[in-house]
C-alpha cells in the first residue's frame, strides 16, 4: 500500500494518527485475527491476507524505513529486542488493517476514477514546483521512494476507494442530544475535594546504615550503571581555522571592495516624531470619523505653534513613543507600513508636517526632523569588514575542496591512520577520552547525527577512521574509536549518596502512605478533616470544586479525584502514594455534572470534538471487526 513511499512523501496518513494510535492500543500483541497461520513452508512472502500476498521483500525494506526513523527519534540510540518486536508487530498490524479496508472497499463497489486518481498525483504536495505539478519532480521522488508512476496510482487508486469507505462510515454516525448531553455533563464535570500531602522527608529515616545501602544496591544495580561511552581521536576541518590562514594581499581586498559595494551601501535613513490618533471601533465609521477630526484639530494646534512632544504625550495612543514626545528615531522606509513611509519619505525639507495619515493603527501627524541621504561607506570605513569577508569567501572554496578530497581519501580505505590524515589535510586534531551514548563529549558535543556515527557497528570495530560528520555548517569531523566501554556498575561509594536519597524517599513515602491509610481510616470513623490533618502536622485548603484539567492541584491528585467512585451522602476518602514520593489525602465531597450553554461557541466546538471522537471510535470497531474475520498468514522468517 501506501506504506512503500512511507514518510519520503510526508502527505499520505491513510486512516490518520488518530485512528492509528487507537488500533495500537488495540493490538499491542500479535493475534487480534479470526485465523492466524504461521506457515512454516517456503518464506517467499511475508505476509497473506485473506489470500492476499505482501512479499517479504516489501516487509523488509518497510521495517528497514521504520526502524531508522525510531532509531532518528531516539537521537541515535539502539532498540532492545523487546522495542523492535513491538515495532514489528505494529507495523504487520498496520499492513493487515490497511489491506482488509481496501479488500472490503473493492468488495462494496467503491471505485476511483481515472480523473480521480490523476487529480490525486497532480495535486500531491512533493510534485509541485512553485506551486504547480511538475512531472520530473514526481518521478524524480518517486524513483528515490523506489517506486514508478504505475505503482503509485495504483496504491494512489486504492487509497482513494478506501477513504471512500471509511469516510461513509463515519459519515453515517451521529449523537442524539441525550448522548451529547451525557458526554457534556461527564467531560465537564466538576467534583469538590480537599486534599493534604504528606511529604516524604517528614517520614523518612535520619540515617541509613551502610547495611540498608549495600542492599538497596544489590536489588537496584540497573538504576547505578555508568553510561555506555567510547574513547576516541578526532580531527577538525573549520572554516574560521581555514579563513584565518588565507593569504589577504591590499590589491585583492580593494578589487574585492569593488565587486561587492552593494554590500556596503547605507540605505536613506529619515528622523522622524509622529502622534498616533487610535479608531476605538475600525469597523464603525463615526467612530473612524471622530478620530480624523481629532487628528485635523491636533494638526491645527501644532500649525498653530504648540508643542509637539506635549501635544504626544497628551494624544498619542502609541505609549512607546508618547513617553519620547512622539519621537521615532533614526529609520529606514523598510520599517514602517507602506503608507506611513510613503508619507515619510516624500517630504521634503525637515520641520515639515504630514497628515492626518491613515494605516491599520489609526491616523498619525507626522515630523521631519532630519534626512541621512543613502551613501556607499568608503573603502577605509569598512576594510575590517571586507577583509573578514574576503577571508571567509576564499575559505569557503578552499573548505569545500578539502571536504571533497577528505572523503576520497576515507573511501579509499588506504589511510588508517586518523594523524596521517590530519596533517594531510590540516586538520585540527584532538582526543576524547569519555564520549557518551548519551551525553557526547567535549568539545564536539552531543549532535544526534555524531552520537548515531559514533555508536554504529562499524565505527565500534575501531578498524576503520569514520566520518565525516558535519557539526556545522562550517565544521565537519572525522574519528575513530580508541576503545570501547559497555554500561557497568558504578562503585557503590561513587553513588552512595544517590543511594541514600533513594532509600530516604521510599522509606518516607511508604510511612507517609501508611499515615494517610490510618488517617482514612479516621475519617470513614467521623472525624472531621481539619482535625485529622491536624493530627497529621499538616493544613488543608478548603472544599472547592475543581474540573478533570484544573492546574492548581497535582496532577497526581486530580486524576484519583476523577477516578474515584462518585461520594453519596459521605465524601469517598482515599490515600495515594505520590510518584515524586510523599502521600496525599484526599476527600471527595460531591459531584457537579457539566452543563452547555454558558458558550454557545464553544459548546458547538466540544459537541463537533465529540462527534469526531465517536466517529472515530466506530471505525476502530469496524476495523477490529474485519480483523477478528480476517485470515492471516505470518511468514515465520519475517524480519529475520
Amino acid at each position: 500500500m501506501l506504506q512503500a513511499l512511507g514518510d519520503k512523501l510526508k502527505a499520505h496518513k491513510w486512516l490518520g494518527a488518530i485512528v492509528l494510535g487507537i488500533l495500537a492500543v488495540v493490538f499491542a500483541i500479535w493475534g487480534a485475527y479470526g485465523i492466524v497461520n504461521i506457515s512454516f513452508g517456503p518464506g517467499d512472502y511475508g505476509l497473506k491476507i485473506n489470500g492476499e500476498t505482501i512479499s517479504a521483500d516489501t516487509m523488509s525494506r518497510a521495517w528497514q524505513e521504520r526502524q531508522a526513523q525510531v532509531v532518528q527519534s531516539l537521537n541515535g540510540g539502539d532498540l532492545s529486542d523487546a522495542q523492535k518486536a513491538t515495532l514489528q508487530t505494529q507495523l504487520v498490524d498496520e499492513y493487515v488493517r490497511q489491506t482488509l479496508l481496501s479488500q472490503r472497499a473493492y468488495k462494496s463497489g467503491y471505485r476511483a476514477s481515472d480523473a480521480d486518481v490523476a487529480a490525486a498525483y497532480q495535486s500531491e504536495p512533493a510534485f509541485q514546483v512553485e506551486g504547480k505539478f511538475d512531472a520530473r519532480a514526481a518521478q524524480t521522488m518517486l524513483a528515490q521512494a523506489g517506486m514508478t508512476p504505475e505503482m503509485y496510482e495504483s496504491e494512489q487508486r486504492q487509497e482513494l476507494e478506501t477513504n471512500q469507505l471509511t469516510a461513509g462510515i463515519q459519515v453515517s454516525d451521529f449523537l442524539t442530544p441525550s448522548e451529547t448531553h451525557q458526554i457534556y455533563a461527564l467531560e465537564n464535570e466538576q467534583r469538590q475535594l480537599r486534599y493534604a500531602l504528606l511529604a516524604a522527608d517528614r517520614y523518612a529515616p535520619s540515617k541509613v546504615d551502610d547495611a540498608t545501602v549495600k542492599a538497596w544496591y544489590q536489588s537496584h544495580q540497573s538504576d547505578y550503571l555508568s553510561p555506555e561511552s567510547v574513547g576516541l581521536q578526532y580531527a577538525e576541518l573549520r572554516l574560521d581555522t581555514i579563513a584565518a590562514q588565507v593569504q589577504v594581499a591590499p590589491e585583492a581586498l580593494q578589487a574585492y571592495y569593488q565587486k561587492n559595494q552593494a554590500r556596503y551601501q547605507q540605505v536613506e535613513t529619515r528622523h522622524a516624531h509622529h502622534i498616533l490618533i487610535a479608531v476605538s471601533d475600525p469597523k464603525d465609521p463615526k467612530a473612524d470619523a471622530a478620530a480624523l477630526a481629532k487628528a485635523r484639530d491636533v494638526l491645527a494646534q501644532l500649525k498653530a505653534g504648540k508643542d509637539f512632544g506635549a501635544l504626544a504625550k497628551q494624544y498619542s495612543a502609541d505609549p512607546a513613543s508618547a513617553a519620547q514626545g512622539g519621537d521615532l528615531g533614526w529609520a529606514a522606509r523598510t520599517a514602517y507600513v507602506p503608507a506611513f513611509a510613503d508619507a515619510l519619505f516624500g517630504m521634503q525639507q525637515p520641520g515639515a508636517l504630514s497628515g492626518p495619515v491613515k494605516t491599520e493603527f489609526g491616523y498619525h501627524i507626522i515630523r521631519l526632523d532630519g534626512v541621512r541621504p543613502a551613501s556607499t561607506k568608503s573603502f577605509d570605513e569598512v576594510h575590517s569588514q571586507v577583509e573578514s569577508e574576503y577571508r571567509r569567501d576564499q575559505a569557503a572554496s578552499i573548505f569545500g575542496d578539502r571536504q571533497e578530497q577528505l572523503q576520497q581519501a576515507l573511501d579509499s580505505g588506504t589511510i588508517t591512520d586518523l594523524g596521517q590524515l590530519a596533517q594531510r589535510f590540516d586538520l585540527q586534531s584532538g582526543r576524547v577520552d569519555d564520549f557518551t551514548r548519551t551525553a557526547g563529549g567535549a568539545p564536539l558535543g552531543s549532535k544526534p547525527e555524531l552520537l548515531r556515527a559514533v555508536f554504529s557497528d562499524d565505527a565500534l570495530s575501531g578498524q576503520r577512521i569514520s566520518g565525516p560528520v558535519a557539526l556545522a555548517e562550517d565544521q565537519i569531523v572525522i574519528f575513530k574509536v580508541l576503545s570501547h566501554h559497555l554500561p557497568a556498575p558504578e562503585p557503590i561509594a561513587s553513588v552512595k549518596d544517590q543511594i541514600v536519597a533513594a532509600v530516604r524517599k521510599s522509606a518516607g513515602t511508604k510511612a507517609a502512605l501508611t499515615a494517610a491509610q490510618d488517617a482514612v481510616k479516621q475519617l470513614q470513623q467521623g472525624n472531621s478533616f481539619d482535625a485529622v490533618t491536624k493530627t497529621l502536622g499538616v493544613s488543608a485548603a478548603p472544599p472547592a470544586f475543581v474540573g478533570r484539567s484544573d492546574p492548581q492541584l497535582p496532577a497526581q491528585v486530580r486524576a484519583a479525584a476523577f477516578a474515584a467512585a462518585k461520594p453519596g451522602p459521605k465524601p469517598v476518602y482515599q490515600a495515594l502514594a505520590l510518584d515524586d514520593g510523599g502521600a496525599a489525602l484526599i476527600a471527595v465531597i460531591a459531584v457537579k455534572p457539566g452543563a452547555s450553554g454558558a458558550n454557545p461557541q464553544n459548546d458547538q466546538q466540544l459537541e463537533d470534538e465529540y462527534l469526531k471522537r465517536d466517529r472515530q471510535g466506530e471505525l476502530a470497531a469496524y476495523i477490529l471487526d474485519l480483523q477478528l474475520r480476517a485470515k492471516v498468514e505470518r511468514s515465520p522468517t519475517l524480519f529475520q
